[in-house]
């Protein structure tokens, strides 16, 4: 039995750990697979000037960067993109990248078949070519290796194919793309601007990024002079952003900020290693006290106190390394469930896995819990206090306070370190309900459907067009039996589309290079607000006689209209643009603030335009080619319905496929995911906790309750009462969690300020969450004591007193 409960002991702890560490090994800690990945970085920059951290790559500073640069071998952009492919079969939407000609040399990845792209390739009115990756190459061709030279139509343009990614290229961390696309700048027209690419470059052997900083630094202000501003805006502008080098390793653009939460999780779960140790201890200590006169009879007759130490130590390692591999078996189970729990967006979830450095771990964690647990009662009964037990004699009785010290410091560091684990998953729960509570901006998204369609310029050229066959699809859609409205827009609440640009108010002056912060833009058609369920607070929507007149017309947000008018129906009647060569237009309509970044950030100010102007951004036309149709229906989310769908949008044109079918309710349980996954994750670990700190209580009130039989019968025959015999157990309980919450409550003050970063409407000191916790564990620390001292009613006092 003390073999099994121990052994079930560490493999919990072990077997957890070596799951969260999986992960953590799979996401943070294995190299990129390119070649030499310690030297690539991104390419980022911070404008301080209009409050962004992460400003990516523009055409103008791409080129100063290539050609100038002293500490790069070469960079490249990408951008993701999504294109239509007809002309075999029934038309297609794939996922696609784009990519200017240096980017896949310089993640030093050569094709498969054919070549890479070149500089002609990349030149603005050279032959359109495309390459292939391995999985849309077998799937869609057959593996056929004479592809090389062919034609697909993309887009509605024909491309060469001009070769095949080989199978075990994976871009970052993305979903693997169909085809690559080369992008085409024309150095003549570039300007100023269009952040709107990621740059990958690689440095020069020994080049430091501190030095790679320093090199883009300097190109900044050769850039602003050598390309000319967009029309209608000033270099003012730019000049006011204060442009800064953000040059990174490219391994952070991979992860992102996922990294400080697994290893939060990492260091719970650590802690949950922690209390089972102690378990673990406690239970070989109680074993090492019954095995004294043996330990002395050993002693006595020559054995070192090595060789009684070594044994215990053996003892314990063949338990911790048998623990470690039941752990392994449990981890392997659990690693499934951890994924499957993953939030949506965990970057390199395909690498996680049992694998050499996961087995290396479980090995050193399984020694760590052996020397941890059994090193206790090696220093405690291998020392020369053997003798004792000789002189002794064996006679039952009751053991002395110091006897008792270690098992209760034990207990003492169990409690409170679950103490810590219990106020973070309190913390959590609290934040989980704090952003259940917080309007999202749009109502039932399990009822809204959404999806993505694309209408290229080579099909449709005339943009009224457009507009027209995206208004008739629409009205096909309307037709659908159980769909209550239909809209669009090219960007769905918290689909992460996002585009953003200063905007002017009529009426308020600007100094001379003095500019408003950046708004958020979204482009939308009649009844976009009515069917994802955003009210309007003043004003009207837009009508389809907007868009067809191009009437100079917009809608803002309710915090776009209180920042600049300090309420909604003072916004109605002002004007706004983007730039100086823009229409002035007038605010129809203010409708309500939508948490577009998620749940647990604050809702951006956005301005509605509508999805075809005039005069917008230096474009004489702009219109949205690629939309996203939102559909209100109580089917929304079944195949039937997106079957008459499909039907409906072929039925005007047979050649559009759709992409990124999803319902709202996806992108809003998304925007949760990070918080529901550690909340998840943090009470298993208190759970564990718990349940452990409670057993090692229950366990050491019980063995002293063995113990002291004798003092117990004394007690009884002298006249206590029983329930007073039992209340003296619940009180040494009590006692011990309550030091082991004064000893947890300085520590989960210290760790809690790291989970700050994971909070939402929480203070890491929040009184009802400690409160809470308090009481629980209190609680919970009463029943475990309160149990086993029931024995003492058991206890006769003549039979006690008899055994002496």
């Amino acid at each position: 039995m003390f073999t099994c409960i121990t052994l079930i002991t560490l493999a919990v702890g072990v077997g957890a750990n070596t799951a969260v560490f999986s992960v953590l090994e799979g996401v943070l800690l294995k190299p990129l697979p390119y070649p030499h990945p310690e030297r690539l970085v991104g390419v980022w920059h911070t404008a301080p000037g209009l409050g962004l951290q992460d400003v990516n790559m523009a055409p103008s500073n791409y080129f100063i960067y290539r050609e100038q640069n002293r500490t790069f071998q070469d960079i490249g952009l990408y951008q993701g993109d999504s294109v239509s492919v007809t002309g075999t079969a029934e038309p297609e939407h794939v996922n696609a990248l784009d990519v200017t000609d240096g980017l896949l040399p310089v993640l030093g990845v050569s094709p498969m078949l054919g070549r890479w792209f070149n500089r002609t390739d990349a030149t603005t009115g050279s032959p359109d070519t495309i390459l292939l990756t391995y999985g849309y190459w077998q799937r869609k061709f057959g593996s056929d290796r004479s592809i090389v030279g062919r034609t697909l139509t993309v887009d509605g343009k024909p491309r060469q194919i001009i070769g095949v990614m080989p199978k075990e290229f994976q871009f970052l961390d993305w979903e693997m793309p169909a085809i690559i696309l080369p992008i085409q700048f024309d150095r003549n027209k570039t300007t100023l601007g269009q952040f709107s690419y990621e740059g990958i470059a690689r440095l020069k052997p020994g080049v430091k990024l501190t030095e790679a900083n320093t090199d883009v630094g300097r190109m900044i202000p050769t850039v602003w002079d050598s390309f000319p501003t967009p029309p209608g805006f000033s270099i003012g502008l730019f000049k006011k952003a204060q442009l800064t080098p953000k040059v990174r390793p490219l391994m952070q653009d991979v992860v992102g900020d996922v990294g400080k939460l697994l290893w939060i999780l990492m260091g719970s779960i650590g802690m949950v290693l922690l209390i089972a140790c102690a378990n673990a201890a406690n239970l070989l200590l109680v074993r090492a006290e019954g095995r004294q006169q043996e330990f002395a009879i050993r002693s006595a007759l020559g054995a070192s106190r090595g060789r009684i130490g070594g044994e215990l130590l053996l003892e314990s390692m063949v338990i911790g390394l048998a623990g470690g591999a039941l752990g392994l078996a449990l981890a392997y189970g659990a690693l499934r469930v951890l994924v499957a729990l993953a939030p949506a967006g965990l970057p390199r979830i395909d690498d996680i896995g049992i694998n050499t450095p996961v087995l290396i771990f479980t090995l050193i964690a399984s020694l760590f819990a052996s020397l941890l647990s059994g090193l206790i009662p090696v220093m405690r009964y291998a020392g020369a206090r053997l003798g004792l037990a000789l002189r002794e004699g064996g006679r039952a009785q009751s053991q002395g306070r110091e006897r008792h010290r270690t098992r209760n410091t034990l207990v003492v560091i169990q409690v409170g370190l679950a103490f810590v684990l219990l106020i973070c998953s309190g913390l959590m729960v609290r934040t989980f309900r704090a952003l259940m509570h917080v309007s999202p901006g749009f109502s039932d998204p399990a009822h809204v459907q959404t999806f993505r369609i694309t209408i290229p310029e080579a099909e449709v050229s005339d943009e009224q067009k457009v507009v027209r066959m995206q208004e008739a699809i629409a009205h096909k859609i309307e037709a659908i039996q159980g769909v209550s409205s239909v809209a669009l827009t090219n960007s769905a609440p918290m689909d992460g589309g996002q585009w953003q640009d200063p905007v002017f108010a009529q009426d308020r002056a600007y100094a001379e290079g003095d500019f408003p912060p950046l708004r958020r833009f979204k482009f939308v058609s009649p009844g976009e607000f009515q069917t994802v369920g955003t009210p309007f607070i003043a004003g009207r929507d837009y009508t389809w006689t907007d868009l067809y007149d191009r009437r100079p017309v917009a809608i803002v947000s309710e915090n776009f209209a209180r920042e600049y008018w300090r309420s909604p129906s003072n916004a109605l009647g002002k004007q706004i643009r983007v730039s100086t060569k823009d229409d002035w237009r007038e605010i129809v309509g203010v409708v309500g603030d939508i948490h577009d970044d998620g749940m647990n950030k604050d809702a951006p100010s956005i301005a509605y335009w509508p999805l075809l102007l005039n005069h917008f951004e230096s474009d004489m036309v702009h219109v949205s080619r690629t939309v996203v149709f939102v559909i209100r229906s109580p089917r929304a989310g079944s195949e039937s319905l997106m079957k008459e769908v499909r039907q409906a949008v072929w039925s005007v044109d047979a050649n559009l496929p759709l992409a990124d079918v999803r319902t709202e309710g996806y992108f809003y349980s998304k925007s949760m995911a990070r918080t529901s996954f550690t909340l998840v994750m943090l009470a298993i670990a208190g759970g564990m906790a718990l349940l452990l700190g409670i057993v090692g209580l229950y366990g050491v009130i019980a063995y002293s309750v063995t113990q002291r039989t004798r003092e117990i019968g004394i007690r009884i025959a002298l006249g206590a009462q029983r329930k007073d015999v039992t209340g003296m157990f619940v009180r040494q309980g009590l006692i011990l969690a309550g030091a082991g919450v004064i000893c947890g409550l300085i520590v989960a003050v210290a760790v809690t300020r790291l989970l700050s970063s994971l909070l939402f409407h929480v203070s890491p000191m929040d009184p009802i969450t400690y409160g809470s916790v308090c009481l629980g564990l209190a609680a919970a620390a009463a029943l475990a004591s309160y149990v086993p001292s029931r024995r003492t009613t058991a206890v006769n006092p003549v039979d006690a007193l008899r055994a002496e």
